[in-house]
């Protein structure tokens, strides 16, 4: 499984932010497989967003849910975060996270791309 993340790096305050999670060797419709977005801001700990399940939920963390959409093009097999009215303390590496819990004797997985930078900057 690999997820390779796309987007501008750099946005102004304010400004909406788009980013594109392109997935290869699984469907992202596969069972069990939650697809979420993370960052980490410049010396900080890792940021959960939120996430798309393999059935077509969204959830969000509570922090950010309200300028926070995440969604999918199955055909494209992509996932994409779109983030409203930035702020420059957003700035951070943001990550797209694959994650199947463990299932039965399936023991647990997870992909992560390499991270795109953003920073939010005038």
């Amino acid at each position: 499984v690999q997820l390779q993340e796309s987007g501008p790096g750099l946005v102004k305050p304010s400004q909406t932010l788009s980013l594109t999670c392109t997935v290869s060797g699984v469907s992202i419709t596969t069972a069990y497989y939650y697809w979420n977005w993370i960052r980490q801001p410049p010396g900080k700990g890792l940021e959960w967003i939120g996430y798309m399940s393999f059935s077509g939920s969204a959830y969000y963390s509570p922090s950010l849910i309200g300028r926070t959409s995440i969604s999918r093009d199955n055909a494209k097999n992509t996932v994409y975060l779109q983030m409203n009215s930035l702020k420059p303390e957003d700035t951070a590496v943001y990550y797209c996270n694959a994650d199947r819990p463990k299932i039965a004797a399936i023991p647990r997985s997870t992909y992560w791309g390499q991270g795109t930078q953003v920073t939010v900057s005038s």
